[in-house]
């Protein structure tokens, strides 16, 4: 019951056209737009650039009498769309109706062209009817512009002892925007649209903050636990609404128990998501599913399977538009448990999930990833490893030992994916490999687990790890390489986790449009990382890590500057990161109280490094071992 939508590929990006019929605020007009359908007399549709299905598929055409469907592209003519056979649009003039619907956007030159073709009498309809106000548009002349939905969506919550803050920054003025607003649409859990605002993003650079209590509080809301649909206008450079999100709670026990980031939800939904874990002993697993989409996630649509079988449970309620629920795993897959994985069967009605982990009065969220159903095994990569080095390589950290446990989970992230032959590298800070982990061919099915307390050479200081192939036994790759990486306060037991996908670092070798660059073709050779700050009695951690898939700089030249929220520079520091070397950094440390007095609420710091590319992980340290971990995103 996947629905039949094109969202997005790797090798074409986003779809602009599907973005624009599920935006919430097309929707209204949209139905509006069906009950004319309805009332009128058997419609003609032209659908000249393939939007007809997608548009059905969200809202459908029950209520519609197709007249016949219409097509300009003539290698289009024949094929079957909505159940007919399609026409060519020359022969629209036969076709006994007066209701024809233009099944696109910016439909009035086509229009025009179409007085000699339509049928006498016939009442014009087209998609430009649904179209989003215009003051929600970046490029007033080309309507799918892909910066005109600049949108994403995030969990978003706030009760008595729980709440949520979303921060990023205006990094789209760096490419050129003069003025950038948010629009942002807050939905209840049952999909109700309980407040509609916007906020400008200030100066260049300038930080974004969305603190749920300010909501709460300006709106005169209840409780709620549901989703913020964010909408960039003023967009350049990127189309992709990148944040970190943090969950904490009142001060007190509750408060250190709820400290929790993860970041930006991946604005496009997929058919399948991989890295759910299964609940470990004493645990809670809960999936909030989240329906991204004007129209209902019918019952039964979504699933969850262990990874590896087919034994597919559904959720037996349907989730109303933009609606959330909160789904208890254990009640879906009862007796599977850590470290065996899920694997969600999304079906294209949500956004990547969040899931959210509850130990006693400590709970961490976390995010599943896309699983890639357009991947085959590349036979050619065992081959590459003289040319690239290591290759695809998935760098995390290893926090001081004698405080925490690092753990890392291989997750496979595509169909055709039947085996993970990996291992791992254990680096000490300043990039000496001290220890190897084969862990041989791993089963799609598998529950290896490693601890990072098992690896010898690194004492009790801090490192870093990287998950490699390991072709040394056969086996075959296709570089969607994930893991996730848990860590845990042995005092407190507190918990954070966090997963990604590997990619090629630091060499001049190019494969695959690898190594990845956010701003051109390949090789990505630099660092821009964007670190938000702890506030109050949070201080902030930074794991900056300096991975190479072949020989590269021997040292980073790095610098952290600090802004204050206006985006003015405060300070700045200097840090030189040997070549598969890391530093573990804190912001108290690195500024002193005075500097940051001086940068004030709000603050946050850039990571920038024009000689390599690094990675890095952020997080909250709250009081008695509670804290947050999560990668950072570049921009």
């Amino acid at each position: 019951m996947a629905l039949r939508i094109d969202t997005f590929d790797n090798l074409r990006g986003g779809n602009t056209l599907y973005k624009a019929l599920t935006h919430p605020h097309a929707a209204q007009p949209a139905r509006a737009l069906l009950a004319r359908l309805g009332g009128a007399a058997p419609t003609a549709i032209v659908d000249p650039d393939c939007a007809a299905e997608g548009f059905a598929e969200i809202f459908g055409l029950d209520g519609v009498e197709i007249a016949g469907i219409y097509v300009q592209d003539v290698s289009r003519v024949g094929a079957t769309v909505l159940g007919c056979h399609a026409l060519p649009i020359t022969t629209l003039a036969e076709c006994s109706t007066r209701s024809v619907l233009v099944a696109g956007f910016g439909a009035e030159r086509l229009i025009g062209q179409l007085q000699p073709y339509l049928p006498k009498g016939a009442q014009i309809f087209s998609l430009d009817s649904m179209r989003i106000p215009e003051a929600r548009l970046t490029n007033h002349r080309a309507y799918l512009d892909p910066l005109n939905f600049a949108t994403n969506f995030a969990l978003f919550r706030d009760t008595d002892a729980l709440h949520t803050r979303l921060v990023t920054v205006n990094y789209w003025s760096g490419y050129g925007s003069p003025d950038v607003t948010c629009w942002l649409t807050l939905f209840d859990g049952d999909g109700v649209v309980i407040a509609e605002w916007a906020e400008s993003c200030g100066n260049q650079g300038g930080a974004i903050s969305i603190d749920s209590r300010r909501v709460r509080e300006q709106f005169g809301l209840g409780e709620f636990a549901g989703q913020l649909f964010i909408h960039v206008v003023g967009a350049a450079g990127h189309d992709v609404v990148k944040y970190a999100l943090d969950t904490f709670g009142e001060p007190g026990a509750a408060r250190d128990g709820a400290l929790s980031c993860t970041h930006d939800a991946n604005a496009w939904p997929a058919d399948r998501y991989a890295g759910l874990p299964a609940p470990g002993p004493g645990e809670r697993v809960i999936l909030w599913v989240q329906n991204s989409h004007p129209t209902p996630i019918p019952a039964g649509a979504i699933g969850l399977t262990p990874m590896g079988e087919e034994n597919v449970v559904t959720i037996p309620e349907a989730i109303g538009p933009f609606a959330s629920r909160a789904i208890d795993v254990a009640a879906l897959l009862p007796g599977l448990a850590w470290p065996r994985q899920i694997e969600l069967r999304a079906g294209k009605h949500v956004v990547r999930p969040r899931y959210e982990v509850i130990a006693g009065d400590r709970r961490r969220i976390a995010h599943v990833n896309v699983e890639r159903a357009d991947l085959e095994p590349d036979p050619q990569l065992p081959g590459l490893f003289g040319l690239l080095g290591k290759a695809y390589l998935l760098p995390a950290p290893i926090l001081p030992r004698e405080e925490w446990e690092s753990l890392l989970l291989p997750t496979p992230m595509a169909l055709s994916q039947q085996e993970l032959p990996v291992a791992v590298l254990v680096y000490d800070a300043d990039g000496c490999e001290i220890a190897r982990v084969p862990l041989g061919r791993l089963a799609r099915d598998h529950a290896t687990a490693l601890s990072l307390d098992a690896a010898d050479g690194i004492g009790t200081a801090y490192g870093h790890v990287e998950l490699v192939y390991d072709f040394a036994n056969g086996g075959s790759g296709d570089g969607w390489l994930h893991a996730l990486f848990r860590y845990r306060h042995r005092r407190s037991n507190h918990a954070a986790e966090t997963s990604f996908g590997a990619h090629v670092f630091n060499t001049l070798l190019t494969y695959r449009g690898e190594p990845q660059s956010y701003t051109g073709p390949p090789p990505g050779l630099s660092t821009r990382l964007f670190l938000r700050l702890g506030e109050g009695e949070y201080d902030t951690i930074c794991h900056l890590i300096y991975p190479a898939s072949r020989p590269w700089r021997p040292t980073s030249a790095t610098e952290i500057i600090l802004h204050n929220r206006q985006g003015a520079e405060i300070a700045r520091a200097a840090l030189a990161i040997p070549q598969s070397g890391s530093r573990l950094l804190r912001y108290h440390a690195l500024f002193d109280e005075a500097v940051r007095a001086r940068a004030g609420a709000g603050a946050y710091a850039v990571i920038r490094d024009p000689t390599c590319r690094l990675f890095g992980y952020h997080g909250l340290l709250g009081r008695g071992g509670a804290f947050s971990l999560d990668h950072m995103f570049g921009f």
